[in-house]
């Protein structure tokens, strides 16, 4: 499979409009959270000003060298959405016919299930930590940019949002008590700390 990354951007929108279920949701919030990751990279660039003190300017190289390598993450979580939905497809494609067969898939379900459901999750981790990020460019950034950094940071809450219905949805399809547990209990936590960020970046835009 070629990567999302070294598309075109007319292939990319191509593979995501296909009338194949990959690439699909899970892959589109990656990528956008990409997107929102590499604009706060941007704006960061932006923000060598005179007038930035050097407190404000440490704080803004921090974020730069946080979320930079967030959006090469992102996107190679963009390619592995893709290959573990395709393997919850082919694990329900496995033959029934006998007991055995029905208990080998079950597992193999199970299996690529509990794959599909980690990779959006660490998804709405990049996010989310990203947004932390936004919220110090939002803070200390050059203000002529607060456009850039809140479409960043917009798009990043959407990425967030999308990975976490993902994970929600995954989760009501596994058997294991204890992951799915854990698993709601951070994505429940990622994603009100992702909202908080936000929020709170997007007021101090406004202000």
């Amino acid at each position: 499979m070629t990567r999302f990354a070294d598309m075109t951007v007319s292939q990319l929108l191509a593979a995501i409009a296909n009338s194949e279920p990959t690439p699909g949701g899970g892959t589109a919030a990656a990528i956008t959270g990409a997107m929102g990751a590499s604009l706060l990279v941007m704006v960061t660039g932006l923000a060598k000003s005179r007038t930035n003190t050097d407190g404000e300017k440490a704080a803004l190289a921090g974020a730069r060298a946080s979320v930079e390598p967030l959006a090469a993450t992102l996107m190679t979580l963009a390619d592995a959405d893709t290959e573990s939905f395709n393997a919850v497809m082919a694990a329900y494609r496995l033959p029934k016919a006998t007991d055995e067969d029905k208990a080998a898939r079950t597992a193999a379900i199970q299996d690529a299930l509990r794959g599909a459901t980690v990779v959006p999750l660490e998804t709405l981790r990049a996010c989310a930590s990203a947004i932390v990020c936004g919220r110090t460019v939002a803070e200390h950034g050059n203000r002529s940019a607060a456009s850039d950094a809140g479409v960043a940071i917009k798009l990043l809450k959407a990425a967030a949002d999308g990975a976490a219905a993902n994970v929600r949805l995954n989760l009501g399809s596994l058997k294991d008590p204890g992951f799915v547990a854990s698993t709601a209990a951070e994505t429940l936590r990622l994603s009100d700390n992702a909202a908080a960020h936000a929020a709170a970046a997007l007021s101090s835009l406004e202000s």
